[in-house]
């Protein structure tokens, strides 16, 4: 795949740097669909894998509808060119379950559409004022980031269902790096103090992450890697599914009703641990982060240990703060985009990294993965910073705020970095395990 580069803050971007970036974000998202698409016959883009996840076929013309939505008619004051199709394609007006009951457009259709809203797009990309005279949507070219970024997270979205599906392996890609060099300590002190959270600056920021505000933080220690499949392993092997007193009693309940002892895609094998992945069934590794996993099953693993999952302050100061310039960086390791060598991003690999990988990646505190390989799950509920305004719909951010989804940050392996920075914010309903979801774990000073 190839990585997106994930725009500069500010305004030294001229206009023109701003729409080579826009035009790259664009054409990344678009090269990873086709190779999710193209990898699977018709049969199965149009058949529902899971009914957790919607046919590939839906998420295709749907990425085109919003293009079409954002680009061409709010952005360009274009006609609409399939009207008709708008609530078709409306995730909020039909369940994932319900959709291969609707009259979709068919594969060839889809592509098609996809293909016409994104030539009419980059012509409309070609001419728009990204800076003075821009309206909201177009200035810093933030439309057209916005929409590189639904697409790349509807990609991590068909890739989930790669995972889902039955059958053998269509897609593959080489095996992440090995850790390198001294062996980091298990987890670092972060020191009291405050530090500023999200972003006010980083001009293709989603709504949520904004706007930049202090937070004081309690001294804390915390992983310097995510939880391993090792790890995990011997909290399965102590019992840790069959004890109550682990377990938030609405997870032991989901636990118990659905007889779950294990990860999603693990299986016992003649005394070996073995797990699905991409169509290939291969041996549990050990060293890996574990992945698959629920909020209540990283909540009762952390109880188990003795320990608890970071709140989400405490994992962004962990992840971006500086103590020696006082400043909160865009990525753990400054302010440079992300590359192959501080972060498995981008599908370039279709794995996690072994913990105590990219040592390039490190935060100021030492903490390490904390970009890229798995999602992380925080103790804290989804919820608006001070300051929030919605932006530019309600429905991207703010009607999910509440208790019922916790956060997941940092992104994973499956995740492009246009879509993917120190402020991100991801959502999910605690019961969720089919997303590449894992965690690391914290503890007071």
């Amino acid at each position: 795949m190839t990585d997106t580069p994930a725009p500069h803050t500010g305004p030294e971007l001229d206009a023109e740097t701003l729409r080579e970036r826009a035009l790259a974000a664009l054409l990344a998202a678009r090269e990873r669909t086709a190779a999710l698409t193209d990898s699977v016959d018709d049969r199965e883009l149009t058949a529902q894998h899971s009914p957790l996840m919607s046919p590939l076929v839906w998420d295709l013309a749907h990425i085109g509808n919003q293009e079409e939505l954002w680009l061409l008619r709010a952005v360009g004051g274009r006609d609409a060119l399939r009207p008709e199709i708008d609530g078709l394609y409306d995730a909020f007006e039909h369940s994932r379950a319900s959709r291969p009951s609707l009259p979709l457009l068919a594969p060839a259709e889809a592509r098609t559409y996809a293909a016409d809203v994104r030539g009419r797009a980059l012509d409309i990309l070609g001419g728009a004022p990204l800076h003075d005279g821009g309206r909201p949507l177009e200035r810093a070219g933030f439309a057209f980031g916005m929409v590189a970024q639904h697409e790349q997270q509807h990609d991590e979205t068909m890739l989930i269902t790669h995972q889902l599906r039955s059958g053998p392996a269509v897609l593959s890609a080489p095996e992440p790096p090995r850790p390198e060099g001294a062996t980091p300590p298990g987890e670092v002190l972060v020191p009291a103090g405050p530090f500023t959270m999200g972003t006010s600056t980083e001009p293709w920021a989603l709504d949520n992450e904004r706007p930049a505000h202090r937070r004081d933080v309690a001294a804390f220690h915390i992983d310097t890697s995510p939880v391993t499949c090792g790890a995990f392993q011997r909290f399965i092997e102590d019992g840790g599914y069959g004890e109550e007193r682990w377990w938030a009693p609405e997870g032991w309940a989901m636990i118990r009703e659905h007889g779950l002892s294990a990860p999603l895609f693990w299986h016992l094998d003649a005394g070996q641990w073995l797990r699905r992945r991409f169509g290939v069934t291969e041996p549990v590794p050990a060293d890996e982060p574990v992945l698959h996993v629920s909020w209540y099953e990283a909540d009762a693993y952390a109880r188990w240990a003795g320990r608890r999952l970071p709140t989400e302050p405490e994992w962004e100061k962990a992840a971006r703060h500086d103590p020696a310039s006082g400043r909160s960086l865009r990525y753990p390791w400054g302010d440079e985009d992300p590359t192959p060598e501080r972060a498995n991003l981008g599908q370039r690999h279709l794995r996690p990294a072994a913990a105590g990988a990219y040592p390039a990646g490190r935060s100021p505190a030492g903490a390490g993965q904390m970009i890229g390989d798995v999602w992380e799950w925080t103790s804290s509920d989804f919820l608006p910073y001070p300051g929030f305004a919605a932006f530019p719909y309600r429905e991207y951010s703010e009607v999910f705020f509440g208790p019922g989804h916790k956060v997941l940050r940092g992104g994973s392996f499956a995740v492009d970095p246009v879509a993917c920075r120190g402020t991100f914010r991801n959502w999910d309903l605690p019961v969720r395990r089919q997303i590449f979801s894992g965690f690391r774990t914290a503890r007071d000073a």
